[in-house]
């Protein structure tokens, strides 16, 4: 047991920081697969599996040679029919991990979230449908988002027309976007205490200027008067831009959106 002990306590020593990236990395992947498995049939066979690879692990630590061998020819057995048995549910699980709102993150899948967002401003802007869109970046705006009605929802120009419909309940409010979905609607956002802004920016500029000088979010503006799309940066506002020259700009701050 000792010379055990000081073999870890060898292996630990000479292990490098990049060694214990590498252990976090398959410790959060194990357990991705893990969650995305719990409810399935599959989660029964691979409790099977584990208990298979501790009695092989326990067999080689107490030198039992032959009980070792066998447990290690049927755990490979076990292998290949939990990947023919389960094929079904294995596929599913690699479809909703492949879907994981984090891994969309790391990969920066924004180009539908633009195009979505290009589309529902074209549209409003055609209806004259006034709509405040803010989005979020460093900065967490869960204070903002706290005021509003929460959504969690994918960001849709169906969504967002329909949220900014004169109609609904929501239209007056903002729309705040995290991670590429919808997190609330009717969110209250603070005005900007400038007094040189243009007299014929209405409520919803000021607002736009207003989380843009306590943040870094985005914001996009559409004015129902106007017919015209604006946004609102660093405490500034760009007005009258066209879908491309929105997408265009948005794309400049793919590294900084969350």
């Amino acid at each position: 047991m000792g010379e055990f002990l000081r073999n870890v306590i060898n292996t630990v020593s000479g292990m490098r920081w990049n060694d214990f990236i590498d252990i976090l990395l398959v410790a959060f992947i194990l357990y991705q697969l893990f969650m995305l498995i719990k409810e399935t049939r599959a989660i029964q066979m691979l409790n099977g599996l584990i208990i298979i690879f501790f009695f092989v692990f326990l067999s080689n630590f107490l030198g039992l040679a032959t009980i070792s061998w066998i447990l290690t020819g049927l755990s490979a057995i076990w292998i290949i029919a939990f990947v023919i048995v389960f094929q079904p549910e294995l596929r599913r699980v690699l479809v909703e991990f492949g879907q994981n709102r984090l891994f969309k993150f790391i990969f920066k899948e924004h180009a539908q979230l633009y195009r979505e967002l290009k589309n529902a401003t074209e549209i409003m802007k055609k209806k004259k449908i006034g709509a405040l869109i803010v989005l979020e970046r460093d900065v967490n705006l869960k204070s903002f988002i706290d005021t509003g009605v929460k959504i969690d929802a994918e960001t849709s120009s169906d969504l967002l027309l329909a949220i900014f419909n004169p109609k609904s309940p929501l239209h007056d409010g903002a729309v705040i976007i995290r991670e590429g979905r919808i997190a609330a609607a009717g969110c209250i956002l603070p005005l900007t205490q400038k007094e040189d802004i243009d007299k014929f920016y209405g409520m919803r500029h000021r607002a736009a200027l207003g989380i843009s000088e306590e943040t870094d979010a985005i914001t996009i503006i559409v004015s129902e008067e106007r017919r015209s799309v604006s946004l609102a940066i660093s405490g500034k506002i760009t007005p009258d831009i066209d879908g491309d020259t929105l997408l265009e700009i948005l794309s400049v701050y793919v590294p900084k959106i969350r």
